[in-house]
């Protein structure tokens, strides 16, 4: 079965472009460097009448949205090497470099996951 590393951040709305330009070119580094998939989302169908809505989990504050993103890969043991490998490329530098990060870092929930079903 596949491995995912998953992640849900707020983000300003005001912030969502400069965000996707940026999750654009990390995500071609980590395909690059094997990735099996790189899909970021943001919220929109967000007020729910069951369980717990992500805003509320999130307690996202006024003009912020969730992005909830994911990155596959063959294994545990793949996602060790890709990830390594991207952590080196000077790519990652050039980025995010002499810029302000769009989101909150320090807000960010992050994990890896093993696939459960996959249909």
């Amino acid at each position: 079965m596949s491995y995912v590393d998953g992640f849900l951040l707020p983000v300003p709305k005001k912030n969502l472009a400069a965000y996707k330009r940026m999750s654009a070119s990390a995500g071609k580094v980590w395909k690059d460097h094997g990735a099996l998939e790189y899909r970021e989302c943001y919220g929109d169908d967000l007020d729910n009448k069951w369980g717990v809505a992500f805003p509320k989990l999130m307690g996202l504050k006024s003009g912020e949205v969730p992005v909830f993103s994911w990155i596959v890969f063959k294994s545990r043991a793949h996602r060790d090497r890709v990830n390594a490998k991207v952590m080196k490329d000077p790519r990652m530098n050039e980025t995010m470099k002499d810029k302000k990060m769009p989101f909150d870092v320090k807000r960010m929930a992050y994990g890896g996951f093993n696939v459960l079903v996959d249909l």
